[in-house]
């Protein structure tokens, strides 16, 4: 089964997506990283559905990813006497680590580590920043604040500090657990939520190790002010709309989108673009114009993978959705200014011979009208490399690992295959050319480029390059 596309599209499984045959449904629709969300379902929920995909990947014989998303810290007030309050522009309002119910003067915040972190003048943010409230005076375990943006609060709203890094790890004793279990499970694909800072990542890092993949979603302004250095240690990131959306102006939102994807694409680490792409379609068999626009934007922009989540885990058109942004995607890159596009990133190459091979395959490709660039990977590098380049013609990934091959389902333009391991470079380069044949990549009588390290097994090692005629 081949995509017609280079973007992927990530989908999240919920209560409408659980199914044997809805999941078979999504994977036929385009789905080709699985999305197991660890904020909602128990451990038996998440382990049908991983099962579900294993068994869908046996039959089709095409590597499947899968992302465990962890919940990361959530930050919520406690409880009102009356369930809820309404508060008026000006007002003060007192928040405390007092367990008593809040009322309209007062409400129990039980986090500590905010009251640690803030300052005369910081601006906390309550119920996805529909209340906004400023700090006037604080002190240990207290915050007297003056409203300025009013409205209704319930019991255990969320809360949000934008402008504050909070002194707690990104990892959460549920983290931890999730995250043994997901490593457990064979998950290809780790996301941590809310990484403040490089130690966050450092911190999953150890505890993950080269079992799966380790993804940073950027969602709270101190990410941004360090995002380098995160994307330096992260294996991919993603662009968490939602909460970055909360936290940060609605303005600032869609150039930081570019700029995590453009610091992403220099660095050679895949990314993801996420949180209301076809939000309408929760309820709606078909998205707006500005929805297929914003994917449209995204695929533009050079992402990766752009990813679905209420509307194909809790939404009423999981297939539609699904279907209309592979649809939205293979018309971007038919669009003629493209690769137009693409090639104005301009990439600095490092003197590496991984790098120099990477980048004449795609020079070689176009100048000898090759059908597709095909890198034998141990660790996944070669072809992270190829795809950094995001060259015209598809990338063919072989690898001996399967865990490499899920993994490479996440990359933009790498049609991944999990092969038998190889003892020679003449060996491979028949075996490459025998797999793009039957894939539909090339006909006989046409060429493909061929890149490898050598010797095999070697992590980065890609000095190979050649180009090789295909046979029936």
């Amino acid at each position: 089964m081949r995509r017609q596309r280079s973007a992927k599209i990530v989908a999240t499984l919920g209560p409408a997506s659980s199914s044997p045959e809805m999941i078979a449904k999504l994977f036929d629709a385009g789905v080709d990283v699985f999305r197991l969300n660890f904020s909602h379902g128990s451990h038996e929920d998440h382990r049908a559905r991983y099962d579900t995909i294993r068994r869908i990947e046996k039959q089709t014989g095409r590597p499947i990813g899968i992302l465990a998303d962890l919940q990361g810290p959530k930050l919520r007030l406690g409880t009102f006497e009356h369930g809820k309050i309404t508060l008026t522009p000006g007002q003060a309002f007192r928040l405390d680590l007092v367990k008593t119910p809040g009322g309209l003067a007062r409400a129990p915040l039980p986090h500590p580590e905010i009251f640690r972190a803030i300052e005369p003048g910081t601006e906390i943010l309550l119920d996805d920043g529909k209340v906004r409230l400023r700090v006037v005076t604080c002190g240990k375990g207290f915050a007297e604040t003056v409203v300025v943006t009013a409205g209704v609060l319930s019991d255990r709203k969320g809360v949000n500090v934008p402008n504050a890094v909070l002194p707690l790890s990104s990892l959460t004793p549920k983290d931890r657990t999730d995250l043994a279990f997901a490593l457990e499970l064979g998950a290809d694909w780790i996301a941590l939520s809310f990484v403040q800072r490089p130690e966050d990542v450092a911190e999953a890092r150890k505890l993950i190790g080269t079992r799966a993949g380790v993804l940073v979603k950027i969602e709270k302004p101190a990410a941004i002010q360090r995002l380098q250095e995160i994307i330096d240690l992260t294996d991919a990131v993603m662009v968490a709309r939602g909460d970055l959306g909360v936290e940060m102006p609605p303005e600032d939102v869609p150039p930081l989108q570019k700029q995590i994807i453009h610091a992403c694409r220099l660095a050679g680490k895949p990314v993801v673009v996420a949180t209301q792409m076809l939000e309408s379609m929760i309820s709606a068999p078909a998205p707006t114009r500005a929805e297929a626009s914003d994917v449209a934007a995204a695929v533009y922009d050079g992402a990766d993978a752009v990813m679905l989540s209420a509307e194909t885990a809790a939404g009423q058109y999981p297939i539609e959705a699904v279907t209309i942004m592979d649809r939205i995607i293979r018309r971007v890159q038919a669009d003629t200014h493209y690769h137009t596009i693409m090639d104005t990133v301009h990439l600095e190459h490092e003197h590496t011979s991984s790098d120099a091979i990477s980048a004449a395959a795609r020079q070689v490709a176009q100048t000898v009208d090759a059908r597709a660039i095909i890198s034998y990977t141990n660790s996944g590098t070669t072809a992270l490399r190829a795809a950094r380049e995001r060259p015209e013609v598809p990338i063919i990934g072989l690898t001996a690992r399967a865990e490499i091959a899920r993994r490479l389902a996440l990359v933009w333009g790498v049609h991944s295959i999990h092969t038998k391991d190889v003892s020679n470079f003449s060996d491979m380069v028949q075996r490459a050319t025998r797999l793009a044949y039957r894939d539909g990549f090339a006909d006989a009588g046409q060429r493909v480029v061929v890149t490898a390290g050598v010797p095999f097994g070697t992590p980065g090692a890609t000095n190979i390059l050649r180009i090789a005629w295909v046979e029936a």
